[in-house]
């Protein structure tokens, strides 16, 4: 791949970041509490805290530092699950903010996704996971 291809990768993908993070900022939230509000929402309000590393990427102790403030915001609750597992919830509080903040992007993304032909949807599934499983392979060299 020649930079200029990289280089507008890199700047697509800084530009949709970008969005996200304008969304957070106009929701009054950190990137952070998006993405695991967001991850609630896509698990019915309930999610084992673990998972939530795993499906957003973010580290457990960004994770935790955000939870303790939405846990004092009133918008989630930690239960017990089984064994060493907690599971975090939306309160109503939680359900509430989350169903006028964080719904309408899975709107957007529902609403892009469904402009696109069956063909590009599964080609965006298919090249994405190629760029995923190259950068893992590629990375494994430097880290």
């Amino acid at each position: 791949m020649h930079y200029l291809e990289t280089g507008q990768y890199t700047y697509l993908a800084g530009e949709i970041n970008a969005l996200y993070h304008e969304a957070a900022v106009k929701a009054g939230i950190s990137d952070s509490v998006q993405n695991i509000l967001y991850v609630l929402c896509e698990k019915d309000g309930k999610c084992l805290q673990s998972e939530i590393s795993k499906l957003t990427g973010i580290s457990r102790q960004t994770i935790n530092s955000a939870i303790r403030k939405l846990e004092k915001d009133g918008i989630v609750y930690l239960q017990q699950g089984k064994g060493r597992n907690t599971i975090l919830c939306l309160t109503e509080k939680g359900k509430k903010f989350s169903l006028e903040k964080i719904k309408p992007l899975h709107e957007i993304e529902n609403k892009i996704w469904n402009d696109w032909t069956k063909e590009e949807q599964q080609q965006y599934i298919v090249l994405t996971k190629k760029y995923r499983d190259g950068l893992k392979k590629y990375m494994e060299d430097i880290l």
